[in-house]
């Protein structure tokens, strides 16, 4: 089969009335509510009583020990019983907390409990509707047909070899043309780009490279917070790490104490550019003063992977600098985190060094096409192009036949799909954060990403929120502290799930908060083992 030659009906991409007048209703929200990751004096509390505060298993399990305490020890009473026995040791202070390797590993394993013990272990009877997956609904919102169409194409030529180090170079152009279409001032060319095996992957490698033993492996490397507990551990594991609290301001990330931090042998920062849980963006200006102000042997590594669902918006050339390397991955933004594959952009010197210091290879040639499809339609996306013309199809240097008629069908299929399911994906999320606020919640309102940071009032810990939300409504949430966040109650919202399921959790949200039953309730549809964890 030629690419594109068949073409097929993919799932329809709306929204129902009801999820319409939701959003439509949405309240308006203050704009200058000001969110921070700070460490408040539960956090402390627990390193105070812990015999050991470098063991990050003690650390866990006294956190959980606690949340059994309060919640009536109906999960595990002998964790309670522990914390109970856990006397005050010491005095804790935030400054321990942020610098501690312990604190890392504590998150993880927290993180890795919450889905494996609780979750999908011991209260899986209990979620009916899960919305702390962190991913799309790839069943409701999932790949676009033209880039299935790719998948089969390759997997009818058997393109299932081993990988190329870079990718192919065909596809790496495509990765530079798209990038450079979205940067001012600045250009990326094939030797800039290599292929991964996805976001998290991707910054473990880096971290390898960026991190071998030497001088500067004596200074932290700097972890902007919140952030994803995978990717702080794969750095922790290879060197220090400090936590920075990042607060965030009308949807914008002030990287101010990030700055204050940078040292001249600061060895590499992670920072995500939409924080997880809050949707909020690192505007371009901040990002400008973070690379003016760190030295050009401080690699700052970002993962742009929730930067998407907002303001389209032209990067500025700061992200383009020699010391930059840009992490994208296809898990969000294309509903597909179980590809495994994305691409990192990077001044063409480190490429090649990275990758000859690499133990992996990129993603296999299977995913070639799909790769250099999505970025060429992407870029003429961004460029306004409606259909394409003879200069569109002369891009394509693929060895299969192509005609103009096949590409303009496979580009018109793409771009209806890409927009239908962008413009559903934002009423689902406007839609949640009005449901959520009618449930008398404080809510964070996001600018990017398919996540909603927020905050019930009656609680002070987030994993126990969980739990108690778990137990009382059926709902799962999935709790602050294991994005890094150490202080009060806020949980962690996923809004592109299908609006019976969202709509369901609303309901029995609002139940619970109103002081009425939420018994009526019906959740059709839901079915945990189709939920991907993130």
């Amino acid at each position: 089969m030629h690419l594109f030659e068949t073409t097929s009906t993919g799932r329809p991409l709306t929204v129902p009335p009801a999820a319409l007048a939701a959003a439509h209703n949405s309240p308006a929200l203050g704009d200058e509510r000001v969110f921070a990751p700070a460490i408040d004096e539960r956090t402390l509390d627990v390193y105070a009583r812990a015999r050991d505060p470098q063991d990050a298993f003690e650390l866990r399990d006294l956190w959980l020990g606690r949340v059994e305490q309060e919640t009536g020890g109906d999960g595990r009473p002998w964790l309670a019983e522990q914390w109970r026995d856990a006397p005050v040791r010491r005095t804790a202070h935030p400054e321990e907390v942020l610098s501690s390797r312990a604190t890392v590993r504590f998150v993880k394993e927290l993180f890795n409990w919450y889905f494996r013990d609780d979750l999908y272990g011991r209260f899986r009877s209990r979620a009916s509707v899960i919305l702390s997956s962190g991913s799309v609904s790839e069943e409701a919102w999932g790949l676009p047909e033209t880039l299935k169409s790719c998948l089969h194409h390759a997997l009818d030529r058997d393109w299932s070899d081993s990988a190329h180090r870079r990718g192919r170079r065909a596809v790496r152009e495509a990765i530079a043309a798209y990038e450079s279409a979205r940067i001012a001032g600045a250009g990326y060319t094939a030797d800039r780009v290599a292929l991964t095996l996805g976001g998290t992957a991707a910054i473990a490698s880096l971290a390898d490279c960026l991190l071998r033993p030497g001088p500067r492996a004596a200074l932290p490397a700097l972890c902007g917070i919140p952030n994803y507990p995978p990717l702080v551990e794969s750095i922790a594991r290879r060197g220090e790490v400090r936590l920075v609290p990042l607060p965030c301001r009308a949807g914008r990330v002030c990287l101010g104490p990030l700055i204050r931090e940078l040292r001249q042998d600061t060895p590499m920062v992670l920072l995500q550019t939409v924080t997880n849980p809050t949707g909020s963006v690192v505007p371009e200006d901040e990002l400008t003063s973070l690379v003016r102000a760190a030295s050009p042997t401080t690699a700052i590594v970002l993962d742009e992977c929730h930067e998407w669902l907002g303001p389209m918006s032209t990067f500025g050339p700061a992200r383009a600098a020699p010391n930059v390397i840009r992490v994208s991955s296809l898990s969000k933004a294309w509903s597909v985190p179980g590809l495994k594959v994305g691409w990192l952009l990077a001044d063409a010197r480190f490429v090649g060094d990275h990758l000859a210091r690499s133990d992996s290879a990129g993603p296999p040639p299977f995913y070639d096409t799909l790769l250099e499809v999505l970025a060429r339609m992407e870029r003429w996306m961004l460029a306004g192009v409606e259909s394409p013309g003879p200069a569109h199809l002369a891009e394509f240097t693929t060895t299969q036949p192509l005609s103009r008629q096949q590409l303009a069908a496979a580009y018109r299929s793409y771009r209806e799909d890409r927009l239908a399911r962008d413009h559903g994906l934002k009423v689902l999320r406007q839609a949640v954060v009005a449901g959520l606020t009618e449930a008398s919640a404080q809510v964070v309102p996001p600018r990017y990403s398919i996540n909603v940071a927020v905050e019930f009032p009656d609680w002070d810990d987030s994993y126990r929120a969980f739990r108690e939300l778990l137990r009382e409504t059926g709902v799962s949430v999935f709790p602050g502290v294991l994005t890094f966040c150490f202080s009060g109650g806020t949980v962690r919202v996923t809004t592109a799930r299908s609006w019976a399921d969202l709509s369901a959790a609303l309901a029995r949200l609002r139940a619970r908060f109103s002081g009425t039953s939420g018994s009526t309730v019906t959740d059709a549809g839901t079915d945990p083992r189709h939920v991907r964890e993130d």
